[in-house]
């Protein structure tokens, strides 16, 4: 299964990292999406969830096992689960700050995005590999680089892509 689902998983992990890092950094962008989601909660809790984030990532990156996968599902179910709240409660007017950028509203194609991770790290939870990263050889460098491409292509769709919309644009150009 590892063969199959590495690239993707690795891409879901690492993004979880990266993503992660604006929230640390600077928690409020992703405090006042819960709170317009009706989600109360306080700017240490937000951060300190970053900050696990952030390290659950690297682990499945560096460590890709059982537990660690399990770990990036959890997340990227909870993930899922808030933009579809915020999807069914008529959209956030800014981000969560994932990003750094304010101004990338959750989007249905997100959450398909996050679903679809989530669905990607179960599966390496139920058979995760053995030994993922004993030797650096040729299929390693390409799962690695299969991994960071779909990383990016996923962050283009998460992050670039809604900015582009007709209202994105329109709303660049007023005032």
């Amino acid at each position: 299964m590892w063969d199959v689902v590495a690239g993707p998983f690795l891409a879901a992990a690492g993004l979880l990292a990266v993503a992660g890092v604006p929230k640390v950094l600077d928690p409020l962008p992703l405090v006042r999406a819960l709170r317009t989601a009706g989600l109360p909660v306080h700017r240490q809790l937000v951060r300190a969830f970053a900050v696990g984030e952030v390290l659950v990532g690297v682990w499945a990156v560096v460590a890709p096992g059982r537990y660690a996968a399990g770990l990036v599902a959890a997340a990227y179910l909870l993930f899922t689960a808030f933009i579809v709240r915020v999807l069914a409660r008529g959209g956030v007017l800014g981000s969560c700050g994932c990003f750094g950028k304010p101004d990338t509203p959750a989007t249905r194609t997100h959450a398909a995005l996050t679903g679809a991770a989530c669905l990607v790290a179960l599966l390496v939870a139920v058979s995760p590999p053995t030994g993922a990263w004993r030797a650096v050889d040729g299929s390693t460098l390409a799962t690695a680089g299969l991994a960071v491409v779909v990383a990016f292509l996923a962050w283009q769709v998460m992050a670039v892509l809604p900015a582009t919309t007709p209202a994105a644009v329109r709303s660049t150009t007023k005032g």
